[in-house]
């Protein structure tokens, strides 16, 4: 687009002013799409993943909760099954 449109403005600023802002609108209107399909995606995760928890009779139900809690909660929960996997080896 640049370089076709460049000629008919003969190369001048608002050519590289109206290029930039296109530019740049186009970059945050992809970023706002894959944001929003990067949510999508991780929501679909979580259903999954809470219906196999759902599905363990074994599983801790209480962590389908897990992206709610603070990142103190969070740590403690990974350090317990790091120390669980440790022992089960």
């Amino acid at each position: 687009m640049w370089i076709i449109s460049g000629p008919y403005f003969n190369w001048s600023e608002p050519h590289a002013l109206l290029i930039n802002t296109v530019t740049t609108i186009a970059t945050f209107l992809m970023l706002f799409l894959l944001q929003s399909t990067q949510n999508r995606d991780t929501a679909a995760f979580h259903v999954k993943l809470d219906e196999i928890l759902k599905a363990i009779p074994e599983a801790r139900t209480g962590l389908g909760q897990a992206e709610e809690m603070s990142r103190e909660e969070l740590e403690q929960l990974r350090a317990e099954m790091v120390a669980r996997a440790q022992r089960e080896k």
